[in-house]
């Protein structure tokens, strides 16, 4: 019996699954109200309220749970009565609608979560104005959006309960997805073959990086919201041993000891550069197995095969040290960092608690909250954001612009059912350009195949009893599609609207045109806006995500010396530094792609674009295998005479850095300066292996600076918004 539950648990109903759960059944659960108490009529008001409530719902522990829906039935109800009561009055409700755009989305500037709940405010008023009629009663549509999103919230809330943990084991499952594609993606480096697309391969690791980045965070904040909990369960305390040593991991394979073309060439006509290619694989697959065994409730088993394939490297490392190898130093901070990664792995399938394995965490496992706390702080932080500049005011702004002509377009011209224009101007209307001309196919699409599908159902002459069982069906698939395919998503909600005309004795057929044609001039108001109205191309500076990059990577190593210099401790400070660090360069990343889906006649020349990329991601890649000596701090106060001058130098490289990224002259001398006090360092005799590795680490990071200087001076990289 319990080996049933298991495979219901795990197989059948996975993360996907369980994620559409809470809408399937709210909804049926609806349609049979509907069913037994003969009230079709209201049937539309009710489903958009629990899309509303589903649109709406957050992971968190329980309280939070309650609380997030306490608040958001209180915004619903506060937005429907009064999108409800501003219609009777007809014009009234153009300025409300506006100034509700414009403060939900600066309500972005908090967090993320408050952010996801003020939208869903806004499209409550919008599902209002689709459910209103001016022989209904006030009342009547904000108490069944409110009652709908109740429903929601309360079948949400019994899911939880059965299955607490699932959603913080899929995101630090998905975690470790990416990192073992990462991972692969970094073993195609090792291949002697095809050392001219370096390049290529470099930029595409650059893309991973993003990807580990996003799901790295949404782990992050699931263990966030538990952890806020003064008992933390074994599960909990599970998660957040994978979540760390799943940092550690990324730390390690994001380093980099040397330049590869020149770590090629000498490897050339050997077994070394196979062998560390095959480790990397082995780890890229055994991050996939960890992946697997968190969705499926199963205990971790390590491949011994990666420990041998590892003794085997040292082997041969050990041969070719006998034979004068280049480059042997390097190698063996490879190999080392590849052994590293292999024990992280090998800790995890042991699968005992802390204190036995000998596995400790960090002192502090306080993680980084996502929201702003403090109502000094929101109004600071959304006065921060009240200029041109940032994004997020242009997208208020453009949006709240948008929501005007919309709404005035169905005032003047009286269009029945026309706020099907304003719902589908506000889903297109991104950020951005080249995700909103993503918005925009995938939603005329779906809504035209949605149309006809819809529609081609009326001539089967489904039952009452039918209509809602395809409701049910449609709203439950919009959930599933709904982050993954916007096109899927958009053709089930579609057939789900066009039902639900049905039900509450809409006409249909009369509706097929005018809903392609509203969508269509929805998606192409909103297309104009992010065309013409403050577009990014006007305001995106690679110039100043590159300087923020070099200010995010100067922080990191000041905490990286700071830790060899006075001891290692992975902290909380450190811990801050690392991530603002892999966040600029991952929002380098999404400049750089988001400016390559600029319109032609806009763009400027990306030639510089992916050179920048890759140099800022080397850098980061350096400074990443610096901080993996951070233990060896003791090591190195045993030696005073090399600490003074490799901490000094240290610290000259990250105000270097800083320098650039403040626009101050970086003198090529000063630089040169540096490089040659560590060179003269380096031939010193009386270094030990270890001395010697960090002293290169470091050197490795100098020799960059000319580069990134050469193109941080550029006056066309520093004029050109696009460059």
């Amino acid at each position: 019996m319990h080996a049933f539950l298991k495979k219901l648990s795990f197989e059948w109903l996975n993360a996907n699954i369980l994620g559409v759960l809470p809408i399937f059944l709210a909804t049926n659960l609806a349609a049979l109200t509907v069913w037994q108490l003969d009230i079709s009529e209201h049937t539309m008001a009710l489903v958009l309220g629990i899309i509303a409530g589903g649109l709406s719902d957050l992971d968190n522990r329980l309280s939070g749970r309650l609380k997030n829906l306490f608040f958001s039935l209180i915004a619903f109800g506060v937005s429907a009565l009064s999108a409800q009561l501003a219609l009777s009055y007809g014009w009234l409700f153009i300025p409300l609608i506006t100034a509700i755009t414009f403060i939900v989305i600066m309500l972005g500037a908090i967090g993320p979560r408050y952010s996801t709940i003020a939208f869903s405010t806004l499209l409550v008023a919008v599902y209002t104005t689709l459910t209103y009629t001016p022989h209904s009663s006030w009342y009547s549509n904000p108490i069944l959006i409110v009652a709908g999103a109740l429903l929601y919230g309360v079948v949400a809330v019994l899911v939880y309960l059965c299955f607490p943990n699932r959603t913080m084991q899929e995101n630090i499952a998905h975690y470790f997805d990416t990192l073992g594609h990462y991972l692969q993606l970094k073993s195609d480096f090792f291949d002697p073959d095809d050392t001219e697309s370096l390049p290529t391969k470099q930029f595409a690791l650059a893309k991973a990086n993003i990807d580990v980045m996003n799901a790295f965070d949404k782990a992050r904040v699931s263990l966030f919201y538990r952890l806020r909990n003064q008992h933390r369960n074994s599960r909990t305390q599970k998660m957040l041993r994978y979540y760390f040593t799943g940092q550690d991991i990324w730390e390690r394979a994001s380093s980099s000891y040397s330049q590869y073309a020149d770590l090629f060439q000498a490897l050339q006509n050997t077994d070394l550069i196979f062998r560390f290619q095959r480790l990397l694989e082995l780890q890229a697959i055994a991050c996939q197995q960890i992946a697997h065994s968190l969705r499926y409730g199963e205990n971790y088993q390590h491949n011994e095969r990666g420990e041998r394939v590892l003794n085997g490297l040292s082997q041969s490392l050990h041969f070719y040290q006998q034979k004068g190898i280049a480059h042997f130093h390097k190698l063996q901070s490879i190999a080392e960092n590849l052994r590293h990664i292999e024990g992280q792995l090998m800790q995890l399938a042991q699968d005992k608690p802390l204190a036995e394995n000998g596995k400790k965490l960090p002192k502090t496992t306080r993680l980084i909250g996502e929201n702003v706390s403090n109502f000094r702080n929101i109004v600071q932080a959304i006065r921060s954001q009240c200029h041109f500049g940032s994004q997020l005011f242009r997208h208020a702004v453009r949006l709240s612009i948008v929501v005007f002509v919309c709404s005035c377009l169905v005032e003047f011209f009286q269009i029945e059912l026309g706020y099907w224009i304003l719902l589908t101007a506000i889903l297109v209307c991104q950020p951005n350009y080249s995700a909103t001309k993503k918005r925009l196919v995938q939603r005329v699409v779906g809504t035209v195949l949605g149309v006809i599908v819809g529609l081609s159902f009326r001539y089967l002459s489904p039952t009452l009893e039918a209509q809602l069982g395809l409701l049910v069906a449609s709203s439950s698939l919009f959930f599933l599609f709904r982050t993954n395919n916007y096109s899927f998503s958009t053709f089930f909600i579609t057939i789900q609207v066009l039902i639900s005309f049905d039900i509450v004795g809409l006409d249909p057929d009369g509706a097929m045109l005018p809903r392609i044609f509203d969508t269509s001039l929805g998606a192409g108001i909103a297309w104009l806006a992010v065309s013409y109205l403050w577009p990014d191309w006007q305001y995106v500076h690679l110039h100043q995500s590159v300087q923020q990059t070099l200010r995010a990577s100067a922080t990191y190593l000041l905490h990286i010396i700071a830790q060899l210099q006075f001891g290692y401790r992975d902290q909380f400070s450190y811990r801050v530094a690392r991530r603002a660090a892999q966040n600029a360069v991952a929002s380098l990343g999404v400049t750089v792609s988001n400016m390559l889906g600029e319109p032609k006649k806009y763009r400027q020349t990306l030639s510089l674009a992916p050179t920048l990329l890759g140099l800022n991601y080397t850098l980061m890649s350096y400074i990443s295998a610096l901080g993996a000596y951070r233990t060896e701090s003791q090591q190195l106060n045993h030696q005073p005479d090399f600490a003074a001058i490799f901490f000094q130098q240290g610290k000259q490289v990250a105000k270097l850095l800083e320098q650039m990224s403040d626009g101050k002259t970086c003198s090529e001398q000063a630089i040169a300066t540096v490089d040659q006090q560590l060179h003269q360092l380096e031939q010193e005799t009386s270094l030990n292996e270890q001395s010697l590795l960090l002293l290169q680490q470091l050197r490795l990071i100098v020799q960059l600076l000319p580069q990134l200087w050469g193109f941080v001076k550029q006056p066309d990289l520093q004029k050109n918004p696009q460059i």
